[in-house]
């Protein structure tokens, strides 16, 4: 029985899973659109104004000619892109999670292309032929997850991935939604933000939006440092960033931080990891130059092109991707 022939029997189980869901995570009773559980809490949002997404639409099969990779069989839209992820507390099943939102999809007239556990979707080979947010943002352990693909007849797309890691439960959601599709008629799950522009830098150089994303999420981009394709040391001029953060380490001595070196994709991947870990050694070089913070307590590491925020094909998103992160570690 295929995927699609067998969605009743799917719908009628997922809204006897989402009365389970219900109790044991609390979803809301009066839901507009799409929402997460109560409690979820957003880890990564990464617009895209306009971009190609690879839709997979079968699982792994040795037959398959896929362009995300061999044996996924996937469609290709163009449109606004806008990838999201949540980290859920508590017991809830990767099923008793996917189940309601599933349902609320279907309720505002999606209809499903390509639904799949772990098992049926290809495991190992599946997880990693499909676009998936970068760790932390997203964790997928390959032997308990679940896929979704969706369509909406104005031609918007949304992928549902859901796994359970460790003690918690991780969500990515991917919508597309064509130039041409209908406003106002679409999946909620937090307000849209249109604005045309360059790939999005996550980039949190005040001191207050700084150590907030840095306390909520555990890490944060320090968005005002500059390093060129190749270079591995900072200009001279000062960073709000380094200041803020060597004033909260100073303040907090409870936590110790890693500094974490990206990369764009021009090189080798051992020579961007040599790279990225250099630079991250150049911005606690810089963050100890006026500052009481014991070194011992500033770790660094490279994680070459690894983690890309946006794509690298082009100069803007080259540049987004040459970055430091912080990684706050309680002590």
């Amino acid at each position: 029985m295929t995927p699609l022939s067998s969605f009743r029997q799917w719908r009628l189980f997922g809204t006897m899973a989402w009365l389970a869901a219900f109790s044991l995570a609390g979803f809301p009773a009066h839901a507009q659109g799409v929402e997460l559980p109560v409690g979820a809490r957003q880890l990564a949002e990464r617009p895209t104004a306009l971009g190609t997404y690879a839709v997979p639409l079968g699982p792994v099969n040795g037959s398959a000619g896929g362009h995300l990779g061999i044996g996924v069989p996937t469609r290709e839209v163009e449109g606004r892109i806008l990838r999201r992820s949540w980290r859920l507390s508590g017991d809830a099943t990767v099923l008793q999670v996917l189940a309601p939102l599933r349902a609320q999809l279907v309720e505002a007239g999606f209809e499903p292309l390509y639904q799949c556990p772990a098992q049926t979707c290809g495991g190992f080979d599946f997880r990693f032929a499909i676009e998936v947010i970068p760790a932390p943002d997203m964790a997928v352990d390959i032997s308990n997850y679940s896929f979704l693909s969706a369509e909406h007849p104005d031609g918007r797309i949304v992928t549902l991935l859901v796994s359970r890691s460790g003690n918690a439960t991780y969500v990515q959601v991917i919508e597309v939604t064509p130039t041409t599709a209908a406003t106002g008629t679409g999946v909620v799950i937090a307000p849209d933000d249109t604005t045309e522009g360059p790939p999005p830098q996550p980039a949190l150089i005040g001191e207050a939006d700084l150590i907030t994303r840095l306390t909520q999420s555990g890490h944060a981009v320090l968005g005002d440092l500059e390093f060129e394709t190749g270079a591995v040391e900072l200009g001279a001029k000062p960073y709000d960033s380094l200041v803020a953060l060597s004033s909260f380490l100073q303040d907090n001595t409870e936590f110790d931080i890693l500094l974490v070196g990206h990369t764009d994709t021009v090189g080798s991947l051992d020579q961007n990891i040599a790279i990225s870990e250099r630079r991250a050694d150049a911005v606690r070089r810089r963050l100890l130059e006026d500052s009481t913070v014991d070194r011992a307590r500033i770790a660094v590491a490279g994680a070459g092109y690894m983690a890309p925020l946006t794509s690298n094909q082009t100069p803007a998103g080259r540049e987004a991707n040459r970055r430091v992160e912080v990684v706050l570690i309680p002590r």
